[in-house]
């Protein structure tokens, strides 16, 4: 009798799970849900092209801007397992910047972050970022502050990026341009962050501590999202396998920061942590040593990898499109005829000046259309914190996810046209090519963010990647190995996943139009 009841209450059990699947499967958009497990085989079954299949999804949901919304679940399809993924400019603008507060980094973001990012500026929510923002956004507007960034820059071409590439031009190797243009990123916003150089970029590539810590902690971190919470904090409790890592991982870039902040009390400069060492928080207390250095490691963590990528991704499109590379050209010889004269051995003396890359306005559109198709964070999530509709009639409930696909965004012909795909830096530019305009729509391109949250060093970074990028295209021409895949790393930064092999030629600077 008791085995006849316990059969009728799981065969009830059962079929009022089933009636409730299909009820709310039918509600959902987007790739198809199973019983217990979700969204999960699709999501498997496409892990290494994501961002792809994120945005044949969305298309998939309409035409129009009414829609471009998709649901994805977790087993089990708790509430907490929903994912809702948009690109709609209108449902971007409404999380980052109207219901900016009912969107945070949220509990499982940070928990994942907090051992190498703490409560820094990138991981945190409320008045703690609040506070950061503001001390920081102080610096990052000053003129003194870019150029810094100019002269690190600059230095990085001269001494150490244009020795490499002319070694390999003579000797005809190839090089992995992505490895090299990491390695200057990070020697640069290290320097401009906590004023020491780390010299990565150096003739014979060597190995930093400090350089393999940060990048070995940064994937270790990254793990803890395959698994759930309580999964990775076993693994921490033990310190095993990439928890462990990242433990050893961690007491390197420490005691590296320590170093670093208890030279800068010595002896101030004019980085940012000097800076920062002068400031006080929202007590009136100045930031203790732990707090700097989180800081400082979150700058770090802004500063190398984004630029780095989108450079990469530029070089590669600008050698699939020729007449781009042309246009570049033409505008650098156009800018240092002016400020330099007509003599061509004095344009590859010195890299560009800080004023000089400033008229840059073709190579910025350029850099800008790279981040359109290839955006150095495709996706971005937002925990929901009160149960919400988004403008395009979505309901997201309290304590599911919102993810914004920017990878997406610009491979919307709703959003950028039929030419959404093409590699057209002239989108940017008004009538006559003479001033770079941003869309009018700010939601409609946010590679840097946008709202509250929008990236303080996106000067910073246009800087840095006009400078490099003219820098190498003025000096050589570059080709792709022949067989070298191009593809994408599926991770929280769009990495190519081989790297970039290329090689290089010394340009015939008598081919530049005057």
């Amino acid at each position: 009798m008791e085995t006849l009841t316990l059969f009728f209450a799981l065969a009830f059990a059962t079929s009022a799970y089933l009636f409730w699947f299909c009820y709310f499967a039918g509600t959902l958009t987007g790739p198809k849900v199973w019983p217990l497990v979700g969204s999960l085989p699709s999501l498997l079954a496409n892990r290494s092209r994501m961002h792809d299949w994120i945005a044949s999804n969305l298309r998939k949901t309409g035409g129009s801007l009414t829609y471009q919304t998709c649901t994805l679940t977790l087993p089990f399809l708790a509430r907490k397992a929903l994912v809702t993924v948009t690109c709609n400019p209108k449902n971007i603008e409404h999380v980052l910047r109207s219901r900016f507060d009912n969107y945070p980094k949220g509990p499982n973001w940070q928990a994942a972050f907090h051992d190498l990012l703490g409560q820094g500026i990138f991981n945190s929510d409320g008045d703690t970022w609040l506070i950061q923002r503001k001390t920081a956004a102080l610096e990052f507007t000053t003129r003194t502050l870019r150029q810094a960034m100019a002269r690190w820059v600059n230095r990085s071409i001269k001494t150490r990026l244009w020795l490499i590439l002319a070694k390999a031009a003579s000797q005809k190797s190839h090089v992995d341009l992505q490895d090299l243009l990491l390695r200057l990123t990070f020697d640069n916003i290290c320097g401009l962050t906590f004023g020491k150089d780390p010299e990565t970029l150096s003739p014979d590539l060597p190995e930093n501590r400090f350089a393999s810590a940060f990048d070995s902690a940064t994937e270790s971190t990254l793990q803890r999202f395959l698994y759930p919470e309580f999964f990775w904090r076993l693994k921490k409790l033990f310190s095993f396998g990439a928890e462990g890592r990242l433990k050893k991982s961690l007491k390197i870039v420490h005691n590296y920061m320590t170093d670093a902040i208890a030279a800068r009390k010595l002896t101030p400069s004019d980085d940012l942590l000097s800076r920062f060492l002068k400031k006080r928080d929202g007590n009136g207390n100045f930031f203790p040593s732990s707090v700097l250095r989180r800081i400082a490691l979150n700058f770090v963590l802004a500063g190398r990898d984004t630029s780095s990528v989108a450079l990469s991704w530029f070089f590669y499109l600008v050698m699939q499109n020729p007449r781009v590379e042309c246009k570049i050209l033409e505008e650098i010889s156009t800018v240092l005829k002016s400020t330099r004269g007509e003599d061509k051995t004095l344009w590859v003396e010195e890299p560009l000046n800080f004023e000089e890359s400033e008229r840059l306005v073709y190579l910025k559109a350029a850099l800008a259309e790279t981040l359109r198709l290839y955006p150095s964070v495709p996706e971005d999530l937002k925990y929901v914190v009160s149960d919400d509709i988004l403008p395009d009639g979505t309901v997201v409930p309290a304590g599911s996810s919102v993810t914004y696909s920017i990878y997406s965004v610009g491979r919307m012909e709703a959003i950028w046209g039929e030419d959404c795909l093409e590699f057209r830096p002239e989108r940017w530019l008004s009538e006559g090519g003479a001033h770079f305009e941003p869309s009018k729509d700010g939601y409609k391109f946010v590679a840097f963010n946008a709202g509250p949250r929008i990236c303080l060093g996106k000067d910073l970074a246009y800087l840095q990647m006009k400078s490099v990028a003219s820098a190498v295209l003025l000096r050589h021409r570059l080709s792709l190995v022949p067989g070298h895949r191009v593809e994408q790393k599926m991770s929280l930064t769009l990495f190519m996943k081989n790297g970039l092999r290329v090689y290089v030629q010394n340009r015939d600077l008598s081919t530049l139009t005057l």
